[in-house]
């Protein structure tokens, strides 16, 4: 069995953890919210109580942090923290 496979496969996995936890952690210090609100599911807006600057300011800030564009088009369908995962993610790739 090839041993750099699983190693590979083990390293995705901790990229993927460190982005989201660097995105719970902007979303924390940018937001005021507990810790135990920024799930996956989270809406910035509804369950998070991110007004529309807020939801600027979050996208500069994962923009920043992870050095990716966010054009307005995807900024606009970044509704919850899983959706930023998910973005950023993916421009990584």
């Amino acid at each position: 069995m090839p041993q750099g496979i699983p190693f590979k496969i083990k390293v995705e996995e901790t990229d993927m953890s460190d982005i989201a936890e660097r995105v719970k952690k902007i979303v924390i210090d940018h937001l005021g919210v507990d810790a135990d609100k920024v799930v996956e599911g989270a809406s910035f807006i509804d369950d998070l109580g991110a007004d529309s600057l807020d939801t600027v300011e979050l996208v500069m800030a994962f923009e920043e942090e992870f050095g990716v564009e966010i054009p307005d088009d995807a900024a606009d369908s970044i509704l919850t923290v899983g959706d930023a995962v998910k973005f950023i993610e993916k421009a990584q790739a």
